[in-house]
């Protein structure tokens, strides 16, 4: 079959046009790569989003990013850090939500910034009529060289944890804190109204935090009739009656978990259970 000029033309023109959608369908590296933290924290998370600049030979802090100025800490869009709960960063208090994490860098202390509009590229359209709250924390100089832009959550508990930045040798640390007791207070008497109350949990709040041991101690022998044999649950409970001050009923208690686990082999109750026995004899 003998094609015609038209239908040669408009061969080529489908195929160049197959290669175009191949090539917008390419991916390359990014120059910056991109990092997602997820951090479990009170009674909800935070997440930091963030892309992660190298120094390469590059005076960065008084260099490339002049001290005294806005920065996206970051490369790229803006840093961006959501709260599913309302914290308090250095002891000022932030509503839960998303925002455009920024910074200014400074030879003896960093101001941190909380800005409400996320989304946005690098800093050119921040204005500081968007912040929603400022503070400033200490300057960190480090003694070896970060090569990649790091933040990072440490010293995280149930309700505490810090946000470190680190690149080049310039760090900054602010600190997070969270209120949690309230709402788990509340949590506890509401599920103590239902079918399947939480006494296990509930006990183990209580004597974590202070609470009731009495009203523990009840709870943590409620939770030990769904499975008499359990061997973490005769570990808490001696816990408690230790606290209680009541050192006999701990040995007798921590005496049956390590009896239970050895029969189950579970070699972390034993130890655990003969941690408690031994403080209890003390």
């Amino acid at each position: 079959m003998k094609l015609s000029i038209k239908s040669i033309v408009l061969f080529v023109a489908l195929l160049g046009a197959a290669d175009f959608a191949n090539a917008q369908e390419a991916k390359f590296p990014q120059p910056s790569s991109g990092q997602t933290i997820i951090q479990d924290f009170g009674l909800g998370k935070i997440t930091l989003t963030y892309s992660r600049p190298n120094v390469k030979g590059r005076k960065i802090f008084g260099g490339m990013e002049p001290l005294g100025v806005v920065w996206r800490n970051g490369a790229n869009a803006a840093t961006r850090v959501k709260f599913t709960d309302a914290v308090k960063i250095e002891g000022k208090d932030l509503p839960a939500g998303e925002y455009g994490l920024f910074s200014i860098s400074g030879k003896n202390e960093w101001t941190v910034i909380f800005n409400k509009i996320a989304d946005q590229w690098g800093a050119y359209e921040y204005k500081e009529s968007d912040d929603v709250l400022r503070v400033k924390v200490k300057t960190t100089t480090l003694k070896d060289k970060v090569e990649t832009l790091t933040m990072q959550f440490s010293a995280v508990s149930e309700t505490s944890a810090t946000l470190n930045m680190m690149w080049e040798n310039s760090a900054y640390a602010i600190n997070i804190t969270t209120s949690i007791d309230e709402k788990v207070m509340a949590n506890i008497a509401e599920a103590m109204k239902g079918e399947k109350k939480p006494y296990f949990a509930a006990a183990q709040y209580y004597l974590q935090n202070g609470k009731d041991l009495k009203q523990a101690l009840a709870w943590m022998t409620e939770a030990e009739k769904s499975d008499p044999k359990a061997p973490w649950f005769k570990l808490w409970k001696g816990r408690i009656q230790l606290k209680m001050g009541d050192k006999a009923a701990a040995a007798t208690t921590a005496q049956q978990g390590i009896d239970v686990a050895k029969a189950q082999k579970v070699d972390e109750y034993v130890r655990l259970n003969s941690e408690l026995l031994a403080e209890a004899k003390k």
